[in-house]
């Protein structure tokens, strides 16, 4: 399909059939493919859990509200935020870049490459991303507001801030999970209306991940389909400037 068709036949779908079964290896390629989508510094701090299980599927239906859509789910997959690693992902990404610098950079600019990564990840990101009790955002707060007296800044720098930064990169992966399944012709329904401590029980999710979409994967029936779709005219969220 083209992507004017993707996007035309992905519609969050409420009911799915019973029978006709999902491939779990082709949503697991789908999920691979949502990897590619954009993250902010490339950190990557999320996961996918992929329930395949039909105990943990019946466990997921209550803590979804008991909602159609994960009563008739094939597959269920959740996706979380693990900003709690970002440590070990500042520290994988940098030895990549490393050696991408060494591999595709002009020789006389490596080294203040190399540096500037280093610092980047080394000291910023640690800088930015670490907590205490809001405490430590708030003084970043307060300094990114004076410098920016004086200089471009990014001003988003509380614990708050951070924490929906890493939440809107793991929903840039969950909806390019999304387009890749309505790709392959399966179909989904990105849900908000769930028990997030029931999910990580069902799940037996470490205390520091958070979840940030539960999506329901299977094969729609017409009556999952609500209706026509509706969205507001375009020119009123258009603007061009």
């Amino acid at each position: 399909m083209s992507l004017q068709e993707i996007l035309n036949h992905r519609r969050a779908v409420r009911h799915f059939d019973s029978v006709k079964p999902i491939d779990e290896t082709t949503v697991k390629k789908c999920i691979e493919l949502a990897s590619l989508a954009p993250t902010s510094s490339n950190l990557q701090l999320w996961e996918a859990y992929h329930v395949t299980d039909k105990q943990v599927l019946e466990q997921l239906v209550p803590a979804c509200l008991d909602q159609k859509t994960a009563r008739s789910a094939q597959q269920i997959v959740v996706f979380v935020t693990r900003q709690d690693r970002y440590k070990q992902h500042a520290k994988a990404v940098l030895a990549f870049e490393e050696g991408n610098v060494r591999r595709n950079s002009p020789a006389e600019r490596q080294d203040k490459r190399i540096k500037d990564k280093a610092m980047y990840y080394g000291k910023l990101i640690p800088f930015t991303y670490s907590r205490c009790l809001g405490l430590w955002g708030l003084v970043r707060k307060g300094l990114a507001q004076c410098i920016g007296l004086f200089r471009p800044m990014t001003r988003q720098m509380s614990e708050g801030d951070v924490r929906v930064s890493v939440h809107k990169s793991c929903a840039l992966v969950a909806q390019t999970f999304m387009l890749a399944m309505s790709e392959a012709g399966y179909d989904t329904c990105p849900l908000e209306g769930f028990d997030s401590w029931r999910v990580k029980k069902a799940l037996k999710l470490p205390y520091n991940t958070e979840i940030n979409m539960v999506i329901t994967c299977g094969i729609r029936v017409p009556s999952g389909v609500w209706g026509e779709r509706f969205r507001l005219p375009f020119e009123e969220t258009y603007h061009k400037v």
